[in-house]
Formats: C-alpha cells, sequence, structure tokens
C-alpha cells in the first residue's frame, strides 16, 4: 500500500544517501493529504477556535480516525477570523485560501455575544433582532440596493455566548466572483425593527477582544477528493534499492508463515517534521496487512471468492504464473487531521482509506 512504502522510507535506520529519497517520499505524503508544500509553522503561538478543537473531538478520536462518517456532510471545515479590525458590526473575511474546485455546501457566521452593559432603571427590553447583510455596496450600505439580507432572529438580552448565522448564500457569490466579496453588516434593532441607541447588544469585536471571542466564517466544503479513486503514482522510485532483512533466516520464514493479519504501523507527526502546522492528532496508527494466504483459506482470511479460486488454482498449479492471494486491508476507516493553513486559518480535513480497519486474503 502506498502508505506502508512511504512510512518504510521514512523510518529511520533507512540506509545513508536516502535524503532525496525521503525528500520524495515526503513530496508523495504531501500528495495523499492534498497539498503541494506543507504550510509554515505559525509564527507566534496561536490557540485554534474552540469550535474547531470541539468540531475535531466530536468527529474523532485521539488518534484522527472518523468516529462516525456521517457526521461531516463534505470533508473539510474551514475557520477564517475577522483580521481586517474594520468597524464594529462590520465584518471582512479573507477567502483566498478556498480552492475555486472546492463545493461550497454551507457557511456560518459566529459572532461572540458580550455580557450586556449595565443600564440604570428597570429594564425595558429582553430582545432585540439582529439581522446579518450581505454588503454589496461598499461605501454606501444603507443606500437602496445596498445590501442584502441573509439572516435575522430574535436574539435575548441575558448572558453572553456565541450566535451563529447562516450566510451560505453570500459566500457561493464570492466564491464566484472575489471581488463581489465586500464583507457582512449587522445590525440590532428593537422587536419593530425601531433603532436602540445606544444598541443595548454588543457582540465581540476583531480589535478590541481576546483572539477566542473573535469573529469567525467557518466553511463547510468538500473537495471532491475520495482516496481510493484517486490516482496515485508509484511510491517508490524506480532503481530503489531495498534494504536486506537483518535477523536469522529461520525467523523470516517463520514471519512468512504467519497467517494473514494487523499489525501496527506509526505515524508519527514529529518525526517527519509537520508538527508546527498539524494541531491534531500528533500522529496515528494506520496498521497494515502482514502474512500468508496459504491453501485451504478459511473464513478467518476474510477470503473473497476470486481469492479461493485463485488459491484453488495455485495449489493445484492448474495454471502457470499464478501466484497465491495476497493479505491485504479490507476495510479502510478515514482519518481527521486539524491543522494551520498558508493563511493560519484553522482547518479541518478528513482523508478516506488511511488506516487498515482488518485484513483478508485477495
Amino acid at each position: 500500500a502506498p502508505c506502508t512504502a512511504i512510512v518504510q522510507l521514512l523510518a529511520p535506520g533507512f540506509p545513508a544517501g536516502a535524503a532525496s529519497r525521503r525528500a520524495e517520499a515526503l513530496k508523495r505524503l504531501l500528495e495523499v493529504f492534498g497539498m503541494e508544500d506543507p504550510p509554515p509553522p505559525p509564527a507566534h503561538f496561536k490557540q485554534p477556535p474552540q469550535y474547531m478543537v470541539d468540531l475535531f473531538n466530536t468527529v474523532a478520536n485521539a488518534d484522527g480516525v472518523t468516529k462516525n462518517p456521517d457526521i461531516l456532510e463534505g470533508n473539510t471545515v474551514r475557520s477564517f477570523l475577522e483580521k481586517t479590525h474594520s468597524e464594529k458590526m462590520r465584518f471582512l473575511f479573507v477567502l483566498s485560501s478556498v480552492a475555486k474546485y472546492e463545493k461550497i455546501l454551507m457557511a456560518e457566521l459566529h459572532l461572540f455575544r458580550l455580557w450586556p452593559r449595565a443600564t440604570d432603571g428597570p429594564k425595558k427590553h429582553h430582545f432585540c433582532q439582529v439581522s446579518v447583510y450581505q454588503v454589496l455596496a461598499k461605501n454606501e450600505p444603507d443606500a437602496p440596493g445596498g445590501k442584502k439580507l441573509l439572516a435575522a432572529r430574535l436574539v435575548s438580552l441575558q448572558g453572553s455566548g456565541w450566535e451563529v448565522f447562516a450566510i451560505t448564500q453570500a459566500v457561493r457569490d464570492w466564491m464566484e466572483d472575489e471581488s463581489s466579496n465586500q464583507g457582512l453588516l449587522v445590525t440590532v434593532q428593537g422587536l419593530g425593527g425601531s433603532p436602540l441607541e445606544p444598541p443595548p447588544l454588543q457582540f465581540a469585536s476583531s480589535r478590541d477582544h481576546h483572539e477566542s471571542k473573535k469573529p469567525m466564517l467557518v466553511l463547510f466544503t468538500d473537495d471532491g477528493r475520495r482516496g481510493a479513486s484517486l490516482p496515485m503514482a508509484p511510491i517508490v522510485p524506480a532503481k530503489m534499492s531495498v534494504p536486506r532483512l537483518t535477523g536469522p533466516r529461520s525467523t523470516r520464514s517463520l514471519d512468512r508463515l504467519q497467517p494473514c493479519q494487523k499489525h501496527p504501523l506509526s505515524v508519527d507527526f514529529e518525526e517527519i517534521g509537520w508538527s508546527g502546522w498539524i494541531i491534531s492528532p500528533r500522529g496515528y496508527n494506520a496498521y497494515h496487512c502482514k502474512g500468508s494466504c496459504p491453501f485451504p483459506l478459511g473464513e478467518n482470511m476474510r477470503p473473497t471468492n476470486h481469492a479461493t479460486v485463485q488459491s484453488i488454482i495455485n495449489a493445484l498449479k492448474l495454471s502457470e504464473g499464478v501466484s497465491s492471494p495476497c493479505c491485504v486491508p479490507d476495510k479502510l476507516y478515514s482519518i481527521n487531521l486539524l491543522y494551520f493553513d498558508d493563511d493560519e486559518n484553522v482547518v479541518l480535513k478528513q482523508y478516506d482509506d488511511m488506516v487498515a480497519g482488518s485484513c483478508g486474503c485477495h
């Protein structure tokens, strides 16, 4: 399997002079993860948004293996912090890291509602109306046709916490025409649409508040990658020499006689040199399949009908050049990576067919 070959190349103790092969293996491993170059680690220590950490823990276990493949509709979740430090209630997100071929499934604006200001006398309002607009005219959003309503709802004036608004159509517009991205405008009004001065409700801004409360756009997409269906170039260069096996010959022979089964295969991102930009997991167990598929194949070998016929033909020498079936993964699981991209945005991405769940003779 491609991952097995790569991890063997990266393993400590590989023969001297393997620097170019290691570089080639790392390049191929990046291709598996859909990247050309590894993103640079953030210049300063950055805490990923808690929403993204919680989402990763909901979708994956500690090793990154997917708990439930149906939780995410697509395979990529991107978070964008508002970095422009613009005026309050006006938000602009730079989406240049989203590829044109990614299918936009859903987009959300996450705003942190601050505790209401102390007011003198009895409170007149318990709720207010919050509206989110797509800005169409950069300098005159309040002019006729200057903005388009995306979402509106009543928000309590009690307590604090995150408020989430659907803004999918705006992001789809921006992806079609990048220059149309003039940002979002948020208004706070009374129940009848009357203006409230000063507004009793305030959202955290990108300039005045802690990073953990900054306005954030969360984008759910699918990049169309599906592991097994991807055409993969051969991992091992043509003239590559394979290191000699060490240990007594009897041990090697015994190893070949072991029945087909699953064995550990650790992928350590720190050892590879990727720990600076990958947030979670620190590594994972890919597992690999090893062992013999002797005749007759029992049910415990999980053989396909084709493998059973091939085993019989091989055992009875009914046809020349027919080998015995191979021990390969017959169930594969996806893994999830939480990482910083080139723009220091946090991304959660799911990769199919990365962990051997079980082995069989095929």
